[in-house]
């Protein structure tokens, strides 16, 4: 099944660093100690990953914004950490705004809340060349 899954096996390893962290350290800290401990856990796996990592938004090939990932994953997953009691739409929203973006296709919404809990957004070119081809022919 996860052979289908964009980047599986890299999300499967971010996962696992997460529920490391996540069984070391608990539930109550800073978000910022949660992506200081994923940034060791996640080099310690061998993998290459940097944080806040600035984002450009763009409007009419005008800046508008900067939003900045928590952690990228070998440049080919954002991760988007939160510490708070239970994940709300708008953060799963984000994620995909930060997909959307960039050039990065798979995002990872990790939550150091009481239960530890993860969502996994997939935003393929592929959905967002077929979503903008529909408002062309639908003004």
């Amino acid at each position: 099944m996860t052979e289908n899954l964009k980047h599986a096996d890299l999300t499967g390893l971010i996962i696992k660093a997460f529920y490391q962290v996540y069984n070391v350290l608990g539930y109550g800290f800073l978000e910022k100690v949660y992506e200081n401990s994923m940034l060791i856990e996640l080099r310690k796996l061998g993998l290459n990953c940097s944080n806040q990592l600035p984002i450009k938004v763009y409007y009419d090939e005008q800046q508008v914004g900067d939003y900045y990932a928590d952690i990228t994953v070998e440049e080919s997953v954002i991760v988007e950490l939160k510490a708070i009691e239970i994940l709300a739409p708008i953060h799963e929203t984000i994620l995909v705004n930060y997909l959307k973006a960039t050039e990065i296709e798979v995002g990872l919404l990790l939550n150091f809340g009481p239960k530890p809990e993860f969502k996994r957004k997939v935003l393929t070119k592929e959905y967002l060349q077929r979503i903008a081809k529909e408002n062309d022919t639908n003004p």
